[in-house]
């Protein structure tokens, strides 16, 4: 025996001098960056794909010289059948190791979408049948049912779904992301609610929706929200009506071609505030986070008029009197006619 483990010995030594030296070159693979050029590199992993199938591509893309040590790696420890399907974002500085933890925790690529406050709830179904990366299942006339299926009070969609930029995989629906806005419109909205001033001119969450889509539409202006909240809080605690051009224009619907008239601000529709009291049924609009602070906060004044300056910076004339306001609309016209006649 004791001659038997002496002629074995340089042989057991080869051996495990071979396994270190195997798992030396295996782990330095696995630490090596790999080759990408500037900017990062977009990997699909279809559906069914086995492991031999990625790695080969992973060759064939250059971005390993060959797949030998990934191989001896992904069998020592049991992951190739833990390689999940995706589209994937190569990202400069990964290593084959950081590479394998992408694929097999499906870390897969996010996109963006982004709801812009004022939409509609049709520039939201528009905009996301344009996005390629988000699956379709949805038509205008589904609104109704995703309304219930979210566990809605109303079936009409507007002014519920909060505007901001949303992350997802490729081939989230349509619906998905939907149900994501409106939920973050709802904890917004709540929380919100529960610091509002005690001035605020809304008796509901959803009234607060009403009036702050009101306030998003006629100002891009961070710094007019609060007073032009104020402008309507005083308007309604004082039974005067709104007057505001975006209802209006939101009771036309899809017909509005841009021009508003005087017969159409003279046209009675739910939504038509010159010719009706109080707020309008629903919102108009995705107000956004600032609009409903604004709408739960608003500034207080006496001004309880305000119209364009025709000034380039989007900002308004607020007066207190109706004499005030009509020769802030006069100095506006002015401006528009100069405007026009320069071709500004």
């Amino acid at each position: 025996m004791r001659r038997l483990l002496l002629a074995l010995g340089p042989l057991l030594l080869v051996a495990i001098a071979l396994v270190f030296a195997v798992t030396h070159q295996v782990n330095k693979f696995m630490a090596a960056p790999l080759a990408i050029p500037d900017g990062s590199i977009a990997f699909e992993i279809p559906a069914g794909s086995s492991f031999a199938s990625v790695s080969n591509e992973l060759v064939a893309s250059e971005l390993i010289p060959n797949d030998r040590w990934l191989r001896l790696y992904v069998r020592w420890h049991d992951q190739a059948g833990a390689i999940q399907a995706g589209d994937y974002l190569i990202e400069p500085g990964a290593t084959p190791k950081s590479l394998l933890d992408q694929f097999t925790n499906g870390t897969v690529r996010l996109y963006a979408f982004t709801i812009v406050e004022g939409w509609n709830h049709r520039e939201v179904l528009q905009a996301l049948h344009a996005t390629d990366t988000v699956k379709a299942t949805m038509t205008d006339e589904d609104w109704p049912a995703l309304m219930e299926s979210l566990g809605a009070e109303v079936t009409h969609p507007e002014g519920l779904f909060l505007p901001e930029t949303y992350r997802f995989p490729r081939n989230t629906t349509d619906r998905a992301l939907l149900t994501q806005a409106y939920e973050l419109m709802q904890e917004v909205l709540m929380d919100e609610w529960d610091g509002r001033s005690d001035d605020a001119p809304v008796q509901s969450p959803y009234e607060t929706l009403i009036l702050a889509s009101i306030v998003e539409k006629e100002t891009a202006r961070a710094d007019e929200r609060p007073k032009i909240a104020g402008v309507f809080a005083r308007r309604l605690g004082k039974r005067m009506r709104l007057q505001t051009d975006p209802t209006v224009i939101y009771g036309i619907g899809p017909a509005f071609d841009g021009n508003l008239t005087r017969k159409q601000l003279k046209t009675d529709t739910p939504y038509n505030t010159y010719t009706r009291h109080g707020l309008p049924p629903t919102p108009i609009a995705m107000p956004g986070k600032a609009a409903i602070n604004a709408s739960l906060n608003p500034e207080d004044g006496t001004e309880l008029y305000f119209v364009a300056s025709g000034l380039d910076d989007g900002s308004h004339k607020f007066s207190t009197t109706k004499a005030e306001h009509d020769a802030a609309v006069a100095e506006y016209l002015i401006r528009l006619r100069r405007k026009r006649r320069s071709g500004g």
